[in-house]
């Protein structure tokens, strides 16, 4: 089922014939450098991760959707607006993964951007927020060209800490009246 489109992307509900498309996607050690540090097991993404996703789309309209290439029609890796556990959709939690083969050609970015005017003018999302490893400079570049600004640094006690994660973590968001006052510039 499509959630929506772009010029490039169309972004649909996962299916249970997405394991491999997840397993592929999780096992590229340049994909979850700033994630785990390593892939992620098969039987975890087959009975913890799709099957999360799946539920998510009978608690409300957000979720995370598989993002595949128009032109091509392959999955390149997914975008989503996580709702809270309650399923509400007034604060939502942007995040994209995409292969490293699509990285660089505005893909995450072109998501970000429609799954958020999906959230405010459909949805009735009031914020939505994002973050990441205050490392991360790509994604954050992503956030930024999004529209969401940057709101906090924070640090997280990790048993196994990845390099970089002393730098802490970093939160970046934006307002639905935000992103209605910058419609119009871009």
């Amino acid at each position: 089922m499509t959630f929506l489109e772009t010029d490039r992307l169309l972004l649909r509900r996962f299916t249970e014939d997405d394991v491999e498309n997840l397993v592929q996607l999780d096992s590229d050690p340049q994909v979850m450098r700033f994630l785990t540090g390593e892939p992620t097991p098969r039987a975890e993404v087959e009975h913890k991760i799709l099957p999360a996703i799946l539920r998510d789309y009978h608690n409300g309209p957000a979720g995370r959707w598989a993002a595949i290439e128009r032109e091509t029609g392959e999955f390149i890796g997914w975008i989503s607006l996580d709702p809270p556990e309650d399923g509400s959709t007034a604060e939502l939690e942007l995040g994209y993964r995409l292969m490293a083969k699509a990285w660089g050609r505005g893909y995450a970015t072109e998501g970000a951007r429609a799954v958020i005017h999906k959230g405010f003018s459909e949805l009735g999302t009031q914020r939505v927020w994002a973050q990441t490893m205050a490392v991360n400079t790509p994604s954050r570049r992503v956030m930024e060209r999004s529209g969401l600004t940057y709101v906090r640094t924070f640090h997280v006690h990790f048993d196994d800490p990845l390099p970089g994660t002393e730098h802490g973590e970093v939160e970046y968001a934006l307002t639905r009246d935000e992103w209605v006052a910058n419609k119009g510039r871009g």
